[in-house]
């Protein structure tokens, strides 16, 4: 049997004997809703019509997604511009507020992809949230948690807030979407740091929302916001085409977005695997730290003892620096765990997840990066997938 797996711009070809492959494994397919925005739009939860919204409105906060998610903003700007132009909000009073967390600014090469047609025209009103500076932070108090809460003045300074974002499983948030667009969305440096530390937590898992301290951080955050916000929500199918959007009151769509997020990620598999291949596809494969979530879901298919390859390119390296630091400082994952215990950093979450699968399986992963990078992170480097895949397949019948 012939499979093909996408890698940057090519794909790599498998030859697979059909009795030792237990499934090609994908987000489900559902139907697909014809103009989804467009009637999410029109049908708000708990909210009045987006035109009540934007009624007497002088400006508005656009909220966006950065560009290490596959968030189809530009296919919603096509639909709340015309709103937008109906109630005279001009794109110079369109503030865009992209919520890059910790991550770096948008670069100017990113902006086709965030914006699509509508990247000369508004890439202008784009701001890059930067979580370090100091001077754009308001200071709102802490969570329940103890999680100092700092958010991006723009939020308070708003007359309207309009959160778009796409909803799917997210491996120590429960899920993606709503309330993340704020915390970490826009949210300072210390206030993620805190909250990430929360992933430590065996209640921080994917699909969890109900006692997930770092859900807890983020609704906290949610509440002291004062200003209308009105939510565009989508859920990506496995094409990353959308499968459905909602929209109205931010907690409201999430939650609607959540149920429909499992119908189309939650998938059933007859038992777990001697060995899994996990596709990162883009643009989750613009680095390590952001592919370590194709490896997290990935390993749960996995048997104790089996083997996980991962694909992704890493076009962009490692991403954050200080999670492969302390990996690559550690002997073994047992020992990067004690480092982690004694004090935690932004990034040791990531290096803790996946020190715990490196623990029970076999990871490995054909990439772009040094085979020396990766072999620090107790990943063995992969050259020929096919070859490994046959080697792994072996050393399972052998045990």
């Amino acid at each position: 049997m012939q499979l093909s797996l996408p890698f940057l711009d090519r794909t790599i070809s498998l030859e697979l004997n059909r009795d030792t492959l237990l499934g090609v494994y994908e987000p489900n397919d559902v139907p697909i809703e014809s103009d989804a925005v467009e009637k999410a739009l029109l049908n708000p939860m708990g909210n009045d019509s987006l035109d009540s919204f934007l009624k007497g409105a002088a400006s508005i906060l656009l909220i966006i997604n950065d560009a290490t998610r596959p968030t189809p903003t530009s296919s919603m700007l096509a639909s709340l511009l015309p709103y937008f132009s109906r109630h005279h909000i001009s794109d110079e009073n369109i503030t865009i507020l992209i919520a890059t967390g910790a991550h770096r600014g948008a670069f100017e090469s990113e902006f086709s992809q965030l914006l699509g047609p509508y990247a000369e025209r508004l890439k202008r009103r784009c701001i890059s949230h930067d979580a370090k500076k100091a001077e754009d932070l308001a200071e709102l108090g802490y969570t329940r948690n103890k999680t100092p809460i700092f958010l991006n003045k723009l939020v308070f300074a708003s007359e309207r807030i309009i959160v778009t974002g796409s909803v799917e499983p997210h491996y120590f948030a429960g899920f993606t979407g709503g309330r993340k667009a704020f915390l970490p969305g826009v949210a300072g440096y210390q206030t993620i740091v805190a909250n990430h530390k929360l992933a430590l937590n065996e209640a921080a898992h994917s699909l969890a929302l109900e006692g997930n301290p770092v859900h807890e951080d983020m609704m906290d955050a949610l509440q002291l916001i004062k200003a209308p916000i009105f939510a565009l929500m989508t859920v990506l199918d496995k094409e990353q085409q959308i499968a459905a959007a909602t929209s109205g009151d931010l907690m409201e769509s999430f939650t609607k977005a959540v149920v429909i997020a499992k119908q189309i990620f939650c998938v059933q598999i007859p038992r777990q695997a001697d060995v899994v291949v996990s596709v990162a596809k883009f643009p989750m494969d613009i680095n390590l730290y952001q592919s370590q979530k194709a490896i997290d879901n990935g390993a749960l298919a996995v048997k104790d003892g089996g083997t996980l390859i991962l694909v992704s390119s890493c076009r962009e390296g490692i991403g954050d620096q200080i999670f492969a630091d302390l990996l690559s400082q550690s002997s073994t994952p047992d020992e990067a765990m004690k480092t982690i215990e004694l004090g935690y950093r932004l990034g040791y979450h990531k290096a803790a997840k996946m020190a715990a699968v490196s623990k029970r399986i076999n990871v490995q992963a054909m990439t772009e990066l040094e085979d020396a990078q990766l072999t620090s992170l107790f990943i063995e480097p992969v050259h020929d997938l096919q070859k490994a895949i046959d080697k792994a397949l072996q050393k399972a019948k052998d045990q």
